[in-house]
């Protein structure tokens, strides 16, 4: 199972928190999907760049999707980057793509077209799978899955069976949620005195 699918079912599962940030989750399903082209041989790293190197042989139409959004020019894209660009509105997407591992939404009722579709639940298999790559200690989806607040941070010794491009991967997402919380922050405290202003303090 990809990385990616696993950690959408982590997050979309029946009873995770509905806090969760979907912005730290896009950047860390962006991460995710990284993994898995790395994995499929479609892309390597030249340090913290992405370099193509063939197309993406997998039935997941996600990431047959994230591999044909991999800059192919010279200018080889950071991880950084990809993080960034592809993490845009990602977990909405993957809670709507059918086989994702979120919920989908089904086709209207041809009597009702207005009608609102029910959503789809995860798929227990995918979610059992998910479940039991934390429980046997994969470092890569335990590291995500912390990054993007789906589980706790696992101990540090639990991350040193990474690689190499892994540790990049997973480096450059915990630095991008970090950023993305910073500016948060940022907002919420400039809301905070905005709203002072208009009730005269």
């Amino acid at each position: 199972m990809a990385t990616a699918q696993a950690l959408s079912a982590l997050a979309f599962a029946p009873g995770a928190d509905p806090a969760i940030e979907q912005g730290d989750l896009s950047l860390a399903l962006a991460g995710a999907e990284l993994i898995d082209l790395l994995g499929l041989g479609a892309v390597r790293l030249a340090g913290a760049r992405i370099l193509p190197v063939a197309p993406a042989r997998t039935e997941d139409s996600m990431l047959v999707e994230a591999a044909s959004e991999v800059v192919q020019d010279d200018s080889h894209e950071t991880v950084e980057s990809w993080l960034w660009r592809r993490g845009n509105g990602l977990a909405a997407r993957y809670r709507a793509a059918p086989g994702a591992g979120g919920s989908a939404a089904p086709a209207h009722s041809s009597r009702n077209p207005f009608r609102r579709a029910r959503p789809v639940s995860v798929d227990p298999r995918v979610l059992g799978e998910a479940t039991q790559r934390l429980e046997t200690g994969d470092p890569m989806l335990a590291g995500l899955a912390a990054s993007a607040g789906v589980r706790a941070a696992p101990p540090d010794e639990a991350l040193t069976g990474l690689g190499a491009d892994e540790t990049v991967v997973l480096a450059e997402v915990h630095q991008a949620v970090t950023r993305l919380a910073g500016e948060r922050q940022r907002r919420s405290i400039e809301q905070d005195a905005f709203d002072n202003v208009w009730r005269g303090y």
